[in-house]
């Protein structure tokens, strides 16, 4: 079986707005490709490596770089994982942010000292992985939450059904599209 012709993270020619930073987003993606492509705690199935060259990205959208409100919050928070088990995982809070005209208060899950965001959108299944992805949040003051969908990606039992991941929780499950971070696994890329 041959590599497919899937674009590079390099052949992404796009305008975005002056503020973003583009290249350091370009280059997130390409240690994100490197470390998939030969670490050895990739999820990449063993079957699957000698075809994999990298992952596949929508183009970068500034305007899914987005920040809100954001209240903290403590305890558990119980979310059902992709093998179906339900454990319960640290919460962080939530943020309310709009995204493509859409408003959602999202439930924040703090895990390792890192805080994301479990979500689904209509991309769910036709561009992006059926199981959701995740998006990293950055508080940037006690009252306010920074969200860059441009760094979404994939969970790890998107690449191998081995994995179990914990799948977004109604409360972040958006009706619009998100073009923005990962798209679906395809192994010939």
């Amino acid at each position: 079986m041959q590599r497919a012709s899937c674009p590079t993270t390099a052949a992404i020619l796009v305008a975005v707005d002056d503020g973003y930073d583009i290249e350091a987003l370009l280059a997130w993606r390409a240690a994100r490709d490197e470390e998939f492509r030969t670490s050895y705690a990739s999820p990449i199935p063993e079957e699957h490596m000698e075809l994999f060259g990298h992952l596949r990205y929508f183009e970068p959208d500034a305007a899914l770089a987005v920040s809100g409100p954001f209240t903290p919050a403590e305890g558990k928070y119980d979310i059902t994982s992709s093998t179906g088990s339900v454990s319960g995982y640290d919460m962080a809070g939530r943020v309310t942010l709009t995204v493509n005209d859409e408003t959602r208060t999202l439930v924040v899950l703090g895990i390792d000292g890192e805080t994301f965001i479990p979500f689904r959108d209509a991309t769910c299944g036709t561009d992006s992985y059926g199981g959701g992805r995740y998006a990293p949040v950055e508080l940037m003051v006690p009252d306010r939450a920074g969200v860059d969908f441009n760094r979404a990606i994939n969970p790890y039992c998107a690449y191998d059904e081995e994995f179990s991941c914990p799948l977004p929780p109604a409360p972040n499950w958006f009706t619009v599209p998100i073009r923005a971070g990962e798209r679906d696994y395809r192994p010939d890329c």
